[in-house]
């Protein structure tokens, strides 16, 4: 794995986190209990800040990025991940704020400024347009994305499950 420090800052890691030594880490990252970052991950915390929470995985290719300090953004747009986030192969997430239990599917794309409330699932392919407000609850699909329909029991549950199933695996691969 590489982390490597941008302006005086070096990601930090909490307790039993996996990231994979193809993935890469830049800056002002902080990766919670449990987490795991699998292939080929680029993720740069240069131009402000990324938190991912416990037990949220990312998956294989993806690209995490944040927005500039600036005149119309005051604070620019960090990269907020909730706990219990599965991120899909290949997504890219820039600037945004995801709450707890959501599912990113494979593919995609969430942009500056959107929010993500809990309980969620974006299917793959997805696009997130700059500044959506995503309710928990509901599956949202498209591009670009449009709530669908209310989660169904099954599906919230498998939102839980998802995540418990990535820190078996990542605990197989510390093992």
């Amino acid at each position: 794995m590489s982390l490597e420090t941008y302006k005086g800052i070096t990601p930090t890691l909490d307790e039993a986190v996996y990231v994979h030594p193809s993935s890469v880490l830049v800056g002002d990252i902080s990766l919670g209990k449990d987490c795991s970052v699998w292939p080929l991950v680029a993720a740069r915390g240069d131009v402000n800040h990324i938190r991912i929470g416990q037990r949220s995985n990312i998956q294989d290719g993806t690209v995490l990025h944040v927005t500039r300090k600036h005149k119309e953004v005051p604070e620019g747009y960090p990269l907020l991940i909730g706990d219990d986030v599965t991120v899909g192969h290949k997504c890219m997430l820039h600037g945004c704020e995801l709450g707890n239990r959501i599912l990113v599917g494979m593919g995609a794309i969430v942009m500056d400024g959107v929010v993500v409330e809990d309980d969620v699932i974006i299917g793959a392919g997805s696009l997130v347009p700059p500044g959506k407000h995503l309710a928990s609850g509901y599956l949202y699909v498209g591009s670009p994305v449009k709530q669908v329909r209310p989660l169904n029991e099954g599906e919230r549950d498998f939102l839980s499950i998802s995540a418990d199933n990535y820190v078996r695996l990542k605990n197989e691969y510390l093992a």
